[in-house]
């Protein structure tokens, strides 16, 4: 019976057969066959990917690593991170601009202060000289003239005091965050915007721990302040009880504070620690990529937020048996941006996130395309910088390689790999027929001659002669 061969349009689930094993073992016998070395083959193929039919080819590691790369300098150039902070100062400058003119505007409400007094009749007598019954008159809120002109001085005293205060704050961000600290707001949105930003300095100090967290850092209450001052104190003996090579009882810890870290607690003090160490690194590398001043404008106003909120030395702490567990240094960067499109502070640590995770899928493929061992990948982490083609081209490249060990081809030994009986039949097999195929396109012969000839070797036997023959002489039967 003929093949028959069935077409459907395209809809995007059907699914294209990759190469099979022996294809790719005959690619891979390529670079076997120039350089020798099993190993260094296998991870050429994973890096350039594979050639296909028709001269396509599928993404190798090396294609992964420029589209990772180009992404990032797309960032770098895209960006101002220094606007995080200027947004901070464009936040007190609404602040303080809003609170002086409710002060201004209260002061000019204010009746004149009262003319001096001439010499005349006393306080309390008509001009006749006579003084009216009762003493002074007094208004509608019990208050005498006089009272009323002295509490009218001290709020104009009061509100000038304020005026004062605001023209004595500092140049610098930090400074005005501190001189705002205790000042009491005259204009309730002006107190309103003044704690809003205070919760996302806090936010953002919190988040250098504890990103699941941020929700409930939005909602917080004076007592559930209480609570997160209890919660990192527990957290600090816990992880000082790790460093000491003692039972930390984690289940203990998780089962008294586990409903503040979210929705997806960790389920292991590694996975608490490795979160609080990507966030460590994030915060941070905000902090280096920043100009000088700004870093240390927004790492004071920062600690200032942990101190009013008696966090401070216990989050100190923290950021030493952090450190002391799960290093940061090989996760800090600092990131040249040098575009103009600015962000607020959210956005700026929501890009060192992004930041952070080009940098782990970076270091995953180039220790990948260095060892040849696709097992240490995360692929969610993968699809989520880089997208779902690239975890399919991982996952084709992965394919590969198991189709190899599946076939008999390839088997591993240790942590590399070598050729089977069967798979070095078939690398035997593709060299012999190079070989034979190179060998049917030279000439006849092979050994030196100082003259080649043009038709081979001379036979023995005789022909008669006719037109166009070349003209070789039988010289015995000639001379006989």
């Amino acid at each position: 019976m003929p093949t028959r061969f069935r077409y459907t349009q395209w809809d995007g689930t059907q699914e294209i057969a990759g190469p099979d094993a022996e294809q790719v073992l005959e690619q891979v016998s390529e670079d076997l066959l120039n350089f020798g070395d099993l190993q260094q083959a296998l991870r050429n193929m994973l890096q350039r990917g594979m050639r296909m039919t028709g001269g396509d080819r599928t993404q190798g590691l090396r294609d992964l690593l420029q589209q990772l790369r180009q992404e990032r300098r797309d960032n770098l150039e895209r960006f101002d991170l220094s606007s995080a902070f200027d947004d901070i100062q464009q936040q007190l400058d609404e602040i303080v601009d809003l609170e002086r003119g409710t002060l201004d505007d209260r002061i000019d409400q204010l009746p004149p202060p009262p003319a001096p007094l001439e010499d005349g009749p006393e306080s309390g007598e008509q001009p006749g000289g006579q003084a009216q019954p009762g003493g002074q008159q007094r208004d509608e809120s019990g208050l005498t003239e006089e009272e009323r002109e002295r509490l009218t001085e001290a709020m104009r005293q009061l509100l000038e005091r304020k005026q004062q205060q605001l023209d004595d704050l500092p140049d610098n961000a930090a400074g005005q965050m501190k001189g705002l600290q205790p000042y009491e707001f005259e204009n309730p949105e002006a107190a309103q915007k003044y704690q809003e930003l205070v919760d996302q300095l806090r936010q953002s100090m919190m988040n250098q721990f504890f990103g699941q967290m941020q929700q409930m850092m939005q909602e917080m209450s004076s007592g559930d302040m209480s609570r997160m001052q209890e919660m990192i104190r527990d957290l600090n003996d816990m992880l000082e009880r790790a460093r000491m090579g003692e039972d930390p009882r984690f289940d203990e810890f998780m089962q008294k504070h586990g409903d503040m870290f979210g929705d997806d607690p960790p389920q292991s003090l590694e996975e608490l620690l490795e979160q609080m160490q990507r966030q460590g690194a994030q915060m941070q590398n905000l902090l280096d990529s920043m100009p000088a001043e700004m870093r240390n404008q927004l790492g004071e106003m920062m600690q200032q937020m942990m101190d009013q909120a008696g966090l401070g030395q216990e989050l100190a702490r923290l950021a030493g048996n952090v450190e002391a567990l799960a290093p940061t240094r090989d996760m800090r960067n600092q990131y040249p941006f040098r575009g103009d499109e600015p962000l607020d502070m959210q956005a700026a640590m929501g890009l060192m996130d992004q930041m952070g995770r080009f940098d782990e899928v970076e270091r995953m493929l180039e220790q990948a395309a260095y060892s040849g061992d696709l097992s240490n990948i995360d692929l969610d982490l993968v699809e989520e910088v880089l997208g779902a083609e690239a975890r399919e081209a991982i996952e084709q490249l992965v394919q590969m390689m198991q189709e190899l060990e599946d076939q008999g081809l390839l088997r591993r030994k240790n942590k590399s790999w070598e050729l089977t009986p069967r798979g070095n039949r078939k690398i035997g097999e593709k060299a012999l027929g190079e070989i034979y195929a190179r060998l049917r396109k030279q000439q006849f012969g092979k050994h030196n001659l100082p003259e080649t000839g043009r038709y081979g070797d001379r036979a023995d036997d005789v022909k008669g002669y006719e037109f166009g023959d070349p003209f070789h002489l039988d010289l015995t039967g000639t001379i006989g």
